[in-house]
């Protein structure tokens, strides 16, 4: 094995080591998480990035450091407006708060998954069809514009496409049975609407990542980079989530600022 070999593979141990961390020993019992401690893991997560960000510094080079955290800034940044849809989604469903850290957990593992697909899908599209990045450009301007007036609309997980098809195969439960997805009952698999949420996550996330992955794009090609800096943002989310959750009435001019860095972003790109 050469030497990115083994980095992929220690990077992808790492990750895979804290989140069994979190979910195994710092969250094995559902709890609400208060702001205070979500507060700290948000700044552990971010530490983290930080010092990956000064491990790519000595081993690539300035520039290969400024682009991972610039992505990683961007990256983190929109993934806020992304957790006002999860506060919805919760509200909506009724998840106590004790079982919303399980349902993001599992959310964040689908997400690590789609990120690797859209990325790398994306830099291969990007090096054989440069006019691409014009595409990508005019995306990112029009969402910014789309953003800044779009009126807010309610959130209803009952017309999710993801959630009426898989409501054909699989009955629901009418209950929560505390952070459990799947139940059996009458020798009969049922899932609990505490999956439904989990599906409708992930499908938001999806469309999240439409926007999120061409700003990346337009900062840097390079698979490491940009795979890289989009997971530390994401494994943060959940701590930022809890964080926020806390503190809203400090974001109500957060969708101008994303839809500006959003143009901003697509311009650069035209």
């Amino acid at each position: 094995m050469g030497i990115n070999t083994y980095f992929w593979v220690g990077f992808h141990i790492f990750i895979f080591l804290m989140l069994a961390l979190d979910l195994g020993v710092f969250h094995k019992k559902a709890h609400k998480v208060p702001v205070k401690e979500a507060i700290i893991w948000s700044a552990v997560w971010i530490t983290l990035a930080l010092l990956f960000n000064l491990f790519i510094y000595f081993e690539l080079g300035k520039t290969k450091a400024l682009e991972f955290l610039t992505g990683y800034v961007i990256e983190y940044s929109l993934s806020v407006d992304n957790i006002f849809v999860f506060i919805l989604i919760f509200s909506y469903f009724s998840v106590k708060p004790e079982y919303q850290h399980r349902v993001l957990f599992w959310g964040i593992l689908g997400a690590l998954v789609m990120r690797a697909i859209f990325i790398f899908a994306g830099v291969a599209l990007i090096n054989r069809f440069h006019w691409i990045v014009l595409i990508f450009g005019g995306f990112l301007v029009y969402t910014g514009i789309h953003m800044l007036f779009k009126k807010e609309t309610a959130v209803d997980p009952e017309k999710n496409v993801i959630v009426r098809f898989f409501r054909k195969f699989l009955p629901v439960s009418d209950t929560y049975h505390g952070d459990k997805l799947f139940i059996r009952q009458n020798h009969k698999l049922y899932a609990t609407p505490l999956f439904l949420v989990l599906l409708v996550i992930e499908s938001s996330d999806l469309i999240f990542a439409v926007d999120s992955i061409p700003a990346i794009l337009a900062i840097s090609q390079d698979r490491l980079i940009v795979y890289t800096s989009n997971i530390f943002a994401i494994l943060g989310l959940r701590s930022l989530y809890f964080a926020v959750s806390g503190i809203m009435g400090f974001f109500r001019y957060l969708k101008i600022g994303l839809a500006f860095v959003l143009s901003f972003v697509g311009t650069k790109m035209l």
